[in-house]
């Protein structure tokens, strides 16, 4: 077994995920998305999808880099 760094569990299906050339250890998606995924710099959600990356700026898609003055991004659906 191993303890999640987010919420110390200690459960015997927790899983690593090595990134960036370091080691983490969680017990559920959910930790793993509040500690790596990056969060939208205009309107403060976690980007757990594509989202668009501008400048070295992340946001959530086209709309929110679009209200902090990027240009030329676009959604794809």
């Amino acid at each position: 077994m191993a303890q999640c760094e987010v919420c110390s569990n200690d459960y015997d299906m927790s899983f690593v995920v090595e990134a960036q050339g370091a080691r983490h250890v969680f017990d559920s998606f959910e930790c793993a998305i509040h500690r790596m995924a990056p969060i939208c710099e205009h309107c403060g959600c976690r980007i757990i999808g594509h989202g668009v990356e501008a400048d070295g700026h992340f946001y959530c898609g086209a709309h929110c880099a679009s209200a902090k003055g990027a240009r030329g991004l676009v959604d794809h659906v």
